[in-house]
């Protein structure tokens, strides 16, 4: 990956609906060979799609937590059987596996309070494996999506 690469990633993070001729202009590359380098950038999995960011408070999600998850054991048989089941929960956003204690870290998402509670006692606290779960509300979000300091790497 060289610098070109690098402001075509650093366009499109900033913006993902950018046309291909606007892109060619924003990195001073002809149509062509800024078209080759953006597949090139899709087929090698840098690039791995594009989509729409939402505001999840004008989508009605209003209510946000972090939980941490710890599980009674970590065998593979256990992390897989967590992780396969905890796909299927539409509210959880985001998972971490974590090193050390606790186990992962998931953001969820609600519409409020009550639908968080019903969450974690019917589906979260109802995982297989899981031990304990640990939940902190999350009071405003400062960032969120940051682009990667593309400029760092060399």
């Amino acid at each position: 990956m060289d610098s070109i690469d690098r402001k075509i990633l650093a366009e499109l993070q900033s913006d993902g609906r950018l046309s291909i001729t606007d892109l060619a202009e924003r990195v001073n590359l002809s149509l062509s060979p800024c078209h080759r380098r953006l597949r090139a950038l899709e087929q090698s999995g840098v690039i791995t799609g594009y989509r729409a960011t939402l505001n999840p408070v004008q989508m009605g999600f209003t209510f946000s937590a972090i939980v941490f998850v710890t599980l009674r054991e970590a065998d593979k048989k256990a992390v897989s059987a967590f992780e396969e089941a905890i796909v299927d929960v539409p509210q959880v956003v985001l998972v971490q596996r974590l090193f050390g204690d606790p186990d992962y870290m998931m953001q969820v998402v609600t519409r409020d309070l009550p639908a968080f509670q019903k969450l974690y006692d019917e589906k979260l606290s109802a995982m297989p494996g899981v031990q304990r779960l640990t939940s902190t509300l999350v009071m405003k979000t400062v960032v969120h999506d940051r682009p990667y300091p593309l400029e760092t790497i060399r």
